[in-house]
Order: structure tokens, then sequence, then C-alpha cells
């Protein structure tokens, strides 16, 4: 059985990493446990780079809290442009995978709000009355009326970035002549 430590305690996030491993694993082959660790970014990351790059340092923080697992998983959420999305990035001891989730545009009233330097999860529970929209549908649920949620967008994402542990092309070495 796979020990998969999720470099998060977002239960939106911890859902989702479930549902992919399972997808790609099955239900009994693994099982996740949640840990607290630092992205090294700021809590609202901006663009691609620096929320890629959150979500590489909570696997590092991940590995270096639970050494023993076999997988590592980072998920950081940022805003490029006029969007919010997420970077996944999942390692084991022998490779790292990565993906992208699908963005969302967001409203003129929202991105007011993170251009102050406030969160997205903050500007969200004010717009809602929602306390912790984060950690459940997240603004995808809420500006798709639950027709997509923050999980099911990560899951998606997910799934992509476990391609290189399943799929065979992905070990192959090429031969230098």
């Amino acid at each position: 059985m796979y020990h998969v430590v999720a470099a998060t305690t977002n239960p939106a996030k911890i859902k989702a990493i479930a549902m992919a491993f399972e997808d790609i694993f099955g239900a009994e082959a693994f099982r996740i446990e949640g840990v607290d660790v630092d992205s090294g970014v700021p809590s609202q990351p901006i663009g691609s780079n620096e929320t890629r790059t959150g979500a590489r340092h909570r696997v590092i923080g991940a590995r270096q809290v639970r050494p023993e697992a076999d997988f590592w998983v980072g998920v950081e959420a940022g805003i490029e442009d006029n969007m919010t999305f997420a970077w996944m990035v999942i390692e084991n001891m022998h490779q790292r995978g990565e993906s992208r989730s699908a963005s969302l545009m967001l409203p003129e009233i929202i991105l007011q709000g993170i251009n102050q330097g406030s969160e997205l999860g903050d500007e969200m529970e004010k717009l809602t009355g929602i306390a912790e929209v984060k950690r459940k549908g997240g603004a995808i649920g809420i500006f798709t009326a639950g027709k997509l949620t923050r999980t099911s967008v990560y899951h998606q994402a997910l799934v992509l970035a476990l391609a290189p542990f399943h799929n065979s092309v992905y070990q192959v070495r090429t031969q230098t002549h």
C-alpha cells in the first residue's frame, strides 16, 4: 500500500488527491496523510512561476516531514492575469509529475481585492458569506453553480500529473549513439 503525503490539510485538496490516486492505482492501493508545510511563496501566489514554485516547495517540505513516504503531493493555487488556477506536483523517489489545472476567469470585484493584497479565499468569503470557502467548493464551485468544484478541477489535473508514474513510456531512457 502506497503512503501518499499530501502537502496540505485542506479537505478539498486532499479529496482531489484521493480521487486521482484511486482512479490510477485503485481504492485499496494507498493511504493519504495530510501535513501542514510552508509553500515558501506568498499566501496568494501571483503568476504561473510563483504558483508552481509554491507547489514544488510544498513537496520539498512534505518530503522533509515524511521521508519514508512513497509519494509526496503539492497543490498550489494562484492568480495569473484575471484567472485562478493551480499547479500540481507529485514526486516519488525516482521522478516528478506536474500539471496545471484549468483556469477560471474572476470577476472584477474579486480582482480588485486581490490587487490590494487580499487572498482569493478571503475575497470569496466576503462576497458569499461562506466561511472557509477555499476548503469547500472554492471560487470554482461558486461561479459554476456547483457544476465544477475546486476538488473536481484539481482531480483532473492530478490525474494528468500522475501519468509518469504508471505509463512505461515515461520510464524509457533514450539511447545515444
